[in-house]
């Protein structure tokens, strides 16, 4: 009977959380951050606070991974701790929302940075507007908006789907050869921007009058915690891949805290580069701000050359989550013989092909179904319930399994995890009310936390009709 095998090494796991992390969101969020926080400083602060947050969620998680080193993730943890029923819900949520609008999310980002290059074909707007999709109490969609940037999106995912299809060990190869080369281009980008001589350390402490004080800058600051946890989102990739990682109990925490810890300090160094070379209002508003950043370092040549390099950045990104995401529809498929399609591996290849290419044709859909921010807002807000839900179940198994040896086990425990239960619980109700906001206001046509809650809670009669199938 075919089986997936373990041929992924200590590099390669590496190279999937720095794969996996460091893509599109580096590059699409700081500008709208800026906006919101208006302030150097707080933009700063930002990146560092998620970084720090996001790394307590991950070793958090890395206990579990130790002690469940199976292909799945949170899929199999979420069975140990809470049972079928929510395991269930999370592989769906998986499959529905998050795994497979950020694959979305990062490919349209590489069309986008293309359609800075070359104009790709548009619809005109009375097209455009004509065909709607309207949902109560959540918004409208235009599937048409941008026809030509959606349609090279649709082409990256599929091509990165079919070498995943063929083999494990290529999509594992090619991963370490993007993630060198993002490294190698990240540290050229910081080390010239510094060393340009263009731009100006005074642009620290330049905050404009407008910004906001007190509450307001709280929920300001927790709205631009939902773009940076975006752009550190990833990093639990390398739990989906468990196994077929070669020495998992040792190289997933090791992985996790070498490859977040690199991660932290990219994005620091990253927008400081950028605040150097621009004042924050006019970071504000950047629309390609990685471009606009190298044509003011290096000229029109240097604009060029940075979206080439963005674009590779996204496509190391879009490899590794294409690889490790299907793995929780292929675990789910395994559990449930109403899904039992998508839990058969591919005999030639050894790989999950079914879940592959389900993924795939659902990462399509939502592709036409709205635009970069509307996705990833909406599946932020779903990932980050289960974040909190799998730090919490860490307490649960102490309890529930704590005869079983853990060969790593969280440093700070209890309070490591604990803080980041707290935190993700308040920023689940500030993203909530800011959410509901913005819609009312009229700044937001969707409210994009409900979508993702009301698509997540469809999951819930496909589970009893599944049952009651079985």
């Amino acid at each position: 009977m075919p089986a997936l095998l373990r041929q992924l090494n200590r590099n390669t796991a590496i190279a999937i959380v720095v794969g996996g992390v460091i893509g599109s969101g580096i590059f699409m969020k700081p500008s709208l951050m800026a906006a919101q926080l208006q302030s150097p400083y707080l933009l700063l602060a930002v990146w560092i606070v998620a970084g720090v947050i996001t790394l307590f969620g991950a070793l958090s998680n890395a206990e579990v991974a130790a002690m469940f080193p199976e292909t799945g993730g949170q899929y199999v943890f979420f069975q140990k701790m809470y049972g079928e029923r929510f395991a269930f819900l999370y592989g769906w949520a998986a499959f529905a929302v998050f795994n497979t609008a950020g694959n979305a999310s990062i490919a349209y980002v590489f069309s986008q940075y293309t359609n800075y290059l070359v104009e790709l074909p548009r619809l005109n707007d009375s097209v455009e507007q004509a065909w709607t999709l309207h949902i109560p109490f959540v918004g409208s969609f235009y599937p048409l908006q941008h026809i030509g940037v959606k349609l090279l999106t649709v082409a990256v995912v599929l091509v990165l789907t079919y070498i995943s299809y063929r083999s494990v060990e290529y999509g594992g190869r090619l991963q370490r050869i993007l993630t060198a080369l993002k490294a190698l281009a990240i540290l050229v980008l910081i080390g010239s921007v510094f060393f340009s001589g263009k731009g100006s350390l005074s642009h620290l402490s330049a905050s404009p009058a407008t910004a906001a004080a007190g509450w307001d800058t709280v929920l300001l600051f927790m709205a631009a915690l939902s773009g940076a946890f975006w752009a550190y989102d990833g990093w639990n990739n390398i739990s989906f891949v468990a196994g077929e990682i070669k020495e998992p109990q040792k190289n997933i925490p090791l992985s996790l805290l070498l490859g977040l810890g690199f991660c932290i300090l990219v994005y620091l160094l990253i927008n400081l580069a950028f605040i150097y070379l621009m004042p924050i209002n006019v970071l504000a508003t950047s629309t390609f701000v990685a471009s606009d950043a190298a044509t003011i370092a290096w000229g029109a040549v240097g604009g060029i050359c940075i979206t080439i390099m963005v674009m590779l950045f996204v496509l190391g990104t879009t490899n590794a989550n294409i690889l490790a995401t299907a793995r929780v529809t292929y675990a789910m498929g395994t559990n449930n013989r109403f899904l039992s399609w998508a839990g058969k591996i591919q005999p030639r290849y050894h790989t999950p092909g079914n879940a592959l290419w389900l993924n795939a044709i659902w990462t399509i859909i939502l592709i036409f179904s709205g635009s970069f921010d509307m996705l990833t807002d909406m599946l932020i807000f779903v990932t980050w319930f289960f974040y909190g839900m799998s730090a919490l179940g860490v307490f649960i198994l102490r309890k529930k399994m704590k005869d079983i040896p853990r060969t790593y086990k969280v440093w700070g425990y209890p309070f490591v995890p604990l803080i980041f239960v707290l935190f993700t619980s308040f920023f689940l109700v500030s993203t909530l009310y800011n959410d509901i906001s913005n819609y009312i206001n009229g700044q937001s046509p969707v409210i994009n936390s409900l979508l993702g809650a009301l698509i997540t809670l469809t999951g819930l009669p496909v589970y009893y009709f599944s049952r009651r199938k079985q």
